[in-house]
């Protein structure tokens, strides 16, 4: 027999944005439930024993992008978040020692010019734009975007939040221009020409995206990963100890605090609707909850095409949520590992300081030019892009002394493969096509390998909800940003059903740990609930 219960805010979905929501709505005042459909909160942010003795964070990895004011409201700290600084941000291995990326801009200069000097000539005009570029983000990250044809206070929003763009010379506003529609290989050749340079930098144009670096749009993607912080520390890279869980469980020890009631394994069927609006939902066992407003942290077209009945939203929504594009070509393992991997250009399975870096095995671009190539035309490329990070070389409680375990962050990889096939039949191969891979960069890495978990494009869409395997929740693409996330009109995390919220990263500011959605559309109903 169903049961009812009655709420202000029901959460669909514990993942970081659905609970620094329910942290904000708890903190002020109203009764707030979150429904998670797994056994644990935090949704891609959280860490798992994979392997007795071994754990890791299981999808995301890295944290830079969860702003700080987030943590300062929620005291995340004060909850037991704890994030440190990597010692190097980055490390591509090439050459007879690699290319080190450090977080000291000076060192990073020496670095740059012991491969290229002209390249390093040009590196303080590339960090100046791109600073000055991602400084107009983080003005914008924790606002929320003007909706089209909404009236003289839209506009009047879409004025102040012009300023920082009107603030800009012609030049900078012609380089914001620019980031926005040209591939990451137009934009950095202004400043570099050394392959080792401008693929380490063109990674983060590639990061979450099914695409080259020389589309366009994949600049924009490389300074979307720009504008975090770690410790105060603009740019800066950094691992939550415990893994990406401890940011999950912080912020869930926020909501508890706050009163909100959290409840796992509780998967649901559907939103409630009726000619009043959203009124609640109705859970696999029966149970209906019902509240005044209903906020779904998924993925937009899981919303409208799998909880939400299709007759009730106008027929360009429904197309655009039939459009809304999800694919970022992730195929994402951890490695238990008996000893470190013992690199051709830096030697040694001891500890060094490279092997705290984020290690991208793309030595050039037009490596990763052929990767997304084989993955359009294969499914799934032969030689990979691979992001490998080891955090237990700074966090000693992921891994039993003297062992470690590895993030392995790998594109490209199509959900949609060609001919028919199944992730669940190719799976296996692709992953020893990874670990192949990386063992043209470290001989040792196959050897060393204990236990593994792997998760392909339809393992992240099963069992995370990443429609398509996209980590964002839909792409960066210029179409899918600011006041066209999810949908032009619908920006500001309010929908074409009345009382029912998008709080997930489909809306502004897009995808990464930054748990701006969910305090931006904790924001937006707050103000509802006051006018209600």
């Amino acid at each position: 027999m169903a049961s009812q219960q009655q709420y202000d805010v029901i959460i669909i979905g514990a993942g970081h944005n659905g609970l620094t929501a329910g942290a904000y709505l708890g903190k002020a005042g109203y009764r707030v439930k979150l429904l998670e459909a797994r056994n644990v909160v935090g949704g891609a942010a959280v860490t798992q024993e994979f392997h007795p003795g071994f754990k890791n964070s299981v999808c995301s990895y890295t944290v830079s992008l969860l702003n700080p004011k987030i943590i300062r409201d929620l005291e995340l700290a004060r909850h037991g978040l704890k994030v440190i600084e990597r010692p190097l941000s980055n490390f591509l291995p090439v050459g007879d020692d690699g290319l080190k990326v450090w977080p000291d801009a000076d060192k990073w200069k020496a670095e740059v010019a012991r491969f290229s000097p002209e390249d390093a000539a040009n590196l303080d005009k590339y960090s100046q734009t791109l600073n000055r570029l991602a400084d107009v983000l983080r003005a914008l990250v924790l606002e929320t975007p003007p909706n089209s044809g909404s009236g003289i206070m839209e506009l009047l929003k879409l004025y102040k939040q012009s300023k920082p763009i009107l603030a800009l010379d012609d030049q900078a506003r012609q380089d914001l221009i620019d980031i926005f529609t040209m591939s990451a290989v137009d934009f950095l050749k202004r400043f570099f020409s050394h392959e080792a340079i401008m693929a380490i930098y063109a990674f983060d144009g590639i990061v979450g995206t099914l695409a080259s670096p020389y589309e366009a749009g994949t600049a924009y993607v490389l300074l979307h990963h720009c504008f975090g912080e770690v410790n105060g520390k603009p740019g800066a890279w950094g691992h939550a100890i415990g893994g990406m869980g401890a940011v999950s469980d912080a912020m869930a020890s926020a909501c508890i605090e706050a009163g909100a009631d959290i409840e796992l394994n509780a998967r649901i069927t559907n939103v409630l609707i009726d000619n009043k609006g959203a009124t609640g939902v109705r859970l696999e066992d029966g149970r209906i909850f019902t509240a005044r407003k209903i906020a779904a942290n998924v993925n937009p077209k899981l919303l409208f095409t799998q909880l939400v009945d299709k007759d009730v939203l106008p027929r360009s929504f429904r197309q655009r949520m039939d459009n809304w594009h999800c694919k970022s070509g992730t195929f994402r393992m951890n490695v238990a590992l008996k000893e470190l991997p013992d690199f051709i250009a830096a030697p040694g399975k001891n500890q060094q300081i490279h092997h705290t870096a984020g290690i991208v095995m793309a030595p050039d671009i037009a490596y990763m030019d052929k990767a997304c190539h084989d993955a359009r035309k294969y499914g799934f490329s032969r030689q990979p892009v691979v992001e490998m990070l080891i955090p237990s070389t700074i966090d000693d409680t992921l891994a039993p002394k003297g062992q470690h375990v590895a993030s392995l962050f790998c594109q490209h990889f199509d959900y949609d493969l060609p001919d028919g096939q199944s992730w669940d039949d190719l799976k296996a191969e692709a992953a020893d096509t990874i670990i192949n891979t990386v063992n043209e960069f470290a001989p040792n890495f196959r050897d060393a390998i204990i236990a593994r978990q792997v998760l392909s494009p339809l393992d992240l869409e099963r069992d995370y909800g990443l429609i398509g395997g996209d980590i964002f929740h839909g792409s960066l693409g210029l179409n899918q940003l600011f006041a066209l996330r999810p949908a032009l009109g619908y920006a500001n995390h309010r929908t074409p059903v009345k009382n029912l919220y998008i709080c997930g990263s489909g809306t502004h500011p897009g995808g990464g740990v930054t748990g701006a959605p969910g305090h931006n559309a904790a924001r937006e109903i707050i103000r509802d609930l006051k006018r209600w």
